[in-house]
């Protein structure tokens, strides 16, 4: 196409982040409805490229200009199933995130400037086809993320948000020495053309460590996931949905689209490992989560549980693995900005998320605890909702690769644990009488069922049509294992 469709998805959030910001918050009103238009012209657009896309066309939408010839880094964009998955949960959920802090009054331009640079970032990291614009991108996302909780956070949100960015500077410190290695041995900054360059094992190691290091924070894998609670918990509403519905994912997209074609061999290596970590990851994350009292720290630490599934699904190196993996990307997406929605939506309410306090939803706000109720069967991973088909898959990939038995029995216990800890919050929450919290508080509003209902639909689309989302990723995913040799 000789329009650059990619460019203006990436960047036209960044021209409304620049008109908002000049609004300010004495034109407020001007400013909410700006970053709503452009949120939503570019959900508008992520629809219009996909209605256009051919599901075996490989990568598509390409855009290559010449940035720094001097050491050859190119201004390079491209899309496939994979990328396009991920690129409309960060479109879709921007607008959400968007109309459901509506009325933010705290500093509302620097809000909305914030949530719309956001989405450049996270767009970007989907598309950049060019090592040294995708790192751009990938540190671009940490500055809104950061002002995000630091501002509008609870008690302890300076703590949160400079933890969450030091953890992720310390990963992409390595994934910057990655990056320069990889460069120094084949001479280009092109993600593609590196795939199947034929380097050598021991380099491939190594450098595979420092991008595991860079990738593993952010997904973020037992031991590395100390950080994620406390940005949840201290995050406001929106930021926690777009930083567990997008942040967490660039991570694993990172394994699939730059690890695994790139270091095939390392991979392998790395592969039953990476499974222990998947498995450890899965259990602990449940374990946790059946402990908390705060409504909002449980989802959080159901988050890694679930993003052990997408591990699990990488170390698998199968198909049915990589295709689980990225169906748990999407699906926790979400599932889980559902979840934060609601829980958000709650303590608007009753102004507490301790579990304890907040009971007899059903019968007071039957629209939230229904909904409340559903994305928890969701979470637990239901069949006929999106939550079961990754999860089936990846184990099912992990089940017919060479991962040790053992770990792969151990992350399917996983999936029983999600259902008790999930079972558990609705049987407090949903059931049982009204606690004082609760009685006399309203149901919710038509501007916040509307947020939800995107998500409901999409929650019943993939999870009982599997080939809404799987026709789109199967073909990436094929293609990383060709570029693999087939692993």
């Amino acid at each position: 196409m000789d329009f650059p469709l990619l460019t203006v998805i990436v960047f036209l959030p960044l021209l409304g982040a620049a008109v908002v910001a000049l609004l300010g918050n004495a034109r407020a009103v001007a400013g909410r409805v700006v970053a709503a238009t452009v949120a939503v012209v570019d959900l508008a657009l992520v629809a219009w490229l996909a209605s256009r896309f051919d599901v075996d066309g490989g990568m598509q939408f390409v855009e290559k200009l010449t940035w720094v010839p001097q050491v050859g880094i190119t201004y390079h964009l491209a899309i496939d199933g994979m990328s396009l998955a991920m690129v409309a949960l960060s479109a879709l959920l921007t607008v959400l995130a968007i109309v459901a802090s509506w009325k933010t009054e705290k500093n509302p331009a620097l809000w909305f400037s914030m949530l719309l640079l956001l989405e450049v970032g996270m767009n970007g990291v989907f598309v950049a086809m060019d090592f040294v614009l995708f790192y751009v991108f990938w540190e671009l996302v940490l500055v809104p993320m950061y002002f995000l909780i630091a501002t509008w956070g609870g008690p302890r949100r300076q703590y949160a948000a400079v933890k969450f960015f030091l953890y992720t500077l310390f990963g992409s410190v390595f994934m910057l020495v990655g990056i320069i290695a990889l460069y120094l041995q084949t001479g280009t900054f092109n993600i593609l053309e590196m795939a199947g360059a034929g380097l050598d094992p021991k380099f491939q190691w190594w450098v595979f460590a420092a991008f595991f290091l860079g990738f593993a924070v952010k997904v973020p894998v037992f031991p590395l996931h100390t950080w994620l609670p406390d940005a949840h918990v201290e995050a406001p509403t929106a930021a926690s949905v777009l930083l567990a519905g997008v942040l967490l994912k660039m991570g694993s997209y990172g394994f699939l689209r730059i690890s695994l074609p790139i270091l095939p061999d390392a991979a392998a290596e790395w592969s039953t490992f990476i499974a222990a970590l998947a498995a450890i990851s899965i259990v602990y994350g449940a374990a946790v989560a059946f402990a908390q009292t705060d409504m909002k720290k449980l989802v959080a630490y159901s988050s890694v549980s679930h993003m052990g599934f997408v591990m699990l699904g990488i170390a698998s190196m199968t198909p049915e693995g990589l295709n689980g993996a990225v169906a748990v990307m999407f699906s926790h997406g979400v599932v889980t900005g559902m979840l934060f929605f609601l829980v958000g939506m709650v303590y608007d309410r009753t102004h507490t998320r301790m579990i304890a306090e907040v009971s007899g939803l059903s019968s007071q706000v039957p629209v939230a605890g229904g909904l409340l109720a559903f994305a928890s069967f969701a979470s637990l991973g239901l069949p006929g909702l999106s939550g079961f088909v990754g999860e089936f898959l990846s184990l099912v990939g992990a089940w017919a690769s060479d991962i040790p038995v053992g770990w792969v029995v151990l992350s399917a216990i996983g999936v029983l644990l999600a259902a008790a800890y999930m079972l558990w919050l609705v049987q407090r929450v949903v059931l049982g009488s009204p606690s004082a919290a609760v009685s006399g508080i309203a149901d919710l509003s038509a501007r916040e069922v509307a947020v939800l209902l995107p998500l409901v639909a999409l929650t019943l689309i993939v999870g009982l049509y599997w080939d809404s989302l799987l026709r789109f990723t199967d073909p990436a995913v094929r293609s990383i294992l060709a570029m693999m040799g087939g692993a």
